[in-house]
């Protein structure tokens, strides 16, 4: 593997096992561990992981989001859960939001059945891949384009969603806990969150446990203002009485 793929390899490990040893990954990644050392001071000054003794484990804080690409490879199964739970939600004639990410685009194999359906995306491959749905309404929402993560941000994607009436929005985030909320590194990332939450009858969070824990700089959204949380069997118990109890819906999906 290059550099590049074994970093996102440690990544994707770290989000399942919090904690790994220099040993762990040298074994797992057939490599010695100068090189793993040398991986994980590389996702140090990402911010995406902390040495600890004799090992690393993943950051808290998220200080930038992986590139689409990086996303697409990591928890598929988990996403793909998560996905097909909330494709459970929609329902014939509704006008449904799809905010930019892998999981939610992961929603689209679980969507021909629905009729009349109206897709509005910020999210240029979800965009992409809706084209050939047999009776979708397809709105793509304009505004300044992320090239990283193929999807459109800021004011004017804003301004847009404000527009609309939605029956469901469905939320993405690279990061989420019960006392940070939604949160994100790239604050023209914010807007669009926010207006399609304000202009649906319902909104749904949809974020992988690997991501629960997690917080970045800026605050989109309280998960109360989401009210139903979609993730998938790994979130532990503890995490999930803990928002019970707060008022949060949580639905932890099978695989």
């Amino acid at each position: 593997m290059i550099p590049d793929q074994r970093r996102a390899t440690i990544i994707q490990h770290l989000h399942r096992e919090r904690v790994l040893s220099f040993r762990q990954l040298s074994d797992l990644l057939g490599v010695s561990q100068m090189t793993v050392r040398r991986d994980v001071a590389a996702l140090e000054e990402q911010g995406l992981a902390h040495s600890t003794t004799g090992g690393v484990k993943l950051a808290p804080r998220l200080l930038s989001e992986p590139p689409r690409a990086e996303k697409a490879a990591t928890d598929v199964a988990e996403k793909s859960a998560i996905a097909r739970s909330a494709a459970g939600l929609v329902r014939d004639t509704m006008t449904v939001y799809l905010d930019a990410g892998t999981t939610v685009q992961a929603m689209r194999p679980h969507l021909d059945h629905v009729v009349d359906l109206t897709v509005v995306s910020n999210d240029l491959a979800t965009v992409q891949a809706f084209i050939d749905h047999p009776s979708v309404d397809l709105i793509c929402v304009g505004g300044r384009v992320d090239k990283t993560n193929l999807s459109t941000i800021g004011r004017l994607t804003r301004l847009s969603l404000a527009e609309l009436s939605l029956d469901l929005a469905f939320i993405s985030s690279s990061s989420w806990d019960l006392s940070h909320g939604v949160t994100t590194p790239v604050e023209a990332k914010i807007e669009a969150k926010r207006a399609a939450v304000e202009s649906a009858e319902r909104s749904v969070l949809m974020a992988d446990s690997s991501k629960y824990g997690r917080f970045a700089k800026y605050r989109a959204l309280r998960l109360d203002e989401v009210g139903t949380v979609i993730t998938d069997a790994g979130l532990p118990d503890a995490a999930a009485a803990d928002l019970g109890a707060a008022g949060v819906d949580v639905v932890r999906a099978p695989r």
